[in-house]
């Protein structure tokens, strides 16, 4: 596994910037040492919360810029579908409605992937919107909870910080 090392200064600093700040500061720690974007290779480098954790940053960021949509678009549909980022969410981070929400996305990813995530024009992609609005729902729900959602992930790092990072 690779090792993850946060200066102690780094996480009080953030720590008193807010659940946000600190969520980022493992996240930007786990994100410089595989160099940047996971890939195959750099994930088996990681232990499962340091890839639940990555999973929530991208989908996190995707989602709040432009919603479900977008996520797949941009090709991440197997980084979050086809990982156990649900079952890890439900059952180590108790974040069980999340990892429901998950669930019914995948099936919804894999009945749209293809038309979702073909190249298009800015046009085309802006269409895929109005032509998707089964995800109008999902996007609502998670841009309305986000802060909640961010808090308990937050709360997860902070009572499990040896699974993310060593401290120093």
């Amino acid at each position: 596994m690779k090792q993850i090392t946060i200066k102690d200064q780094d996480l009080s600093q953030a720590a008193l910037e807010g659940m946000d700040a600190f969520v980022q500061v493992f996240v930007d720690a786990l994100r410089q040492a595989i160099g940047g974007e996971p890939t195959p290779e750099t994930m088996a480098e990681l232990n499962a919360d340091q890839m639940t954790l990555l999973c929530w940053d991208t989908l996190h960021s995707e989602v709040c810029s432009g919603g479900f949509v977008q996520l797949i678009h941009n090709g991440y549909g197997p980084f979050i579908f086809k990982n156990p980022f649900a079952k890890a969410l439900n059952k180590m981070w108790g974040m069980r409605e999340l990892g429901k929400k998950i669930y019914e996305l995948h099936t919804l990813w894999l009945e749209n992937r293809k038309e979702l995530e073909r190249d298009c024009t800015d046009e085309e992609f802006m269409a895929l919107f109005e032509r998707f609005p089964q995800f109008d729902d999902y996007d609502d729900w998670f841009v309305e909870n986000e802060e909640e959602l961010t808090e308990q992930v937050a709360h997860y790092i902070d009572e499990h910080i040896e699974q993310f990072a060593k401290i120093a």
